[in-house]
């Protein structure tokens, strides 16, 4: 199973949710988990994942991981060829390295990183960004653009940015 998780923040409350679908190119997700939980700490540039990971560990409690399993997160896993970690490279971490962990991001990260890879999906002139740990992601480039949808975007990650939302 895939799971893609994401989280939106409104007022004092974060709204995070975890689509889970069977293969990569999956027109329909599987399951839907949600959780609103109150925000535990403020924004801190430089340290996303301070806010974001805490929520995501909360939200997989109710989530029976298996071997072979698959983590996407909104965001990046690796930052830098320095070894410098996104949200993603924490999860990976607090999972104790047991799950595959992949970052599709849709912003640009300044730091050069050997481990990411530019995806340009539909007639879109503007990569996502994706980076892993556990899995080799240049085996991910085939997936991810295979991933339903004829947009940038993949359809069931558009889906879970507008659950995230509402």
């Amino acid at each position: 199973m895939i799971y893609a998780f994401d989280t939106y923040y409104c007022n004092d409350v974060a709204n995070t949710i975890c689509i889970a679908f069977e293969n990569w190119n999956s027109e329909k997700e599987n399951n839907i988990f949600i959780e609103k939980t109150a925000i535990t700490s403020d924004y801190e540039s430089g340290a996303f994942y301070k806010r974001e990971l805490p929520c995501i560990m909360s939200l997989l409690k109710k989530i029976q991981l298996k071997d072979g399993d698959m983590i996407i997160v909104d965001g990046y896993v690796t930052l830098d060829d320095h070894g410098k970690i996104g949200l993603g490279g924490y999860l990976f971490e607090a999972l104790e390295q047991k799950y595959p962990v992949i970052g599709i991001a849709k912003n640009g990260f300044s730091a050069p990183d050997s481990r990411r890879r530019h995806i340009y999906r539909g007639e879109s002139k503007t990569p996502l960004f994706l980076t892993a740990m556990g899995i080799d992601v240049d085996e991910l480039v085939p997936k991810i653009k295979q991933m339903y949808g004829s947009y940038r975007i993949p359809a069931l990650l558009k889906k879970l940015d507008q659950l995230t939302r509402e």
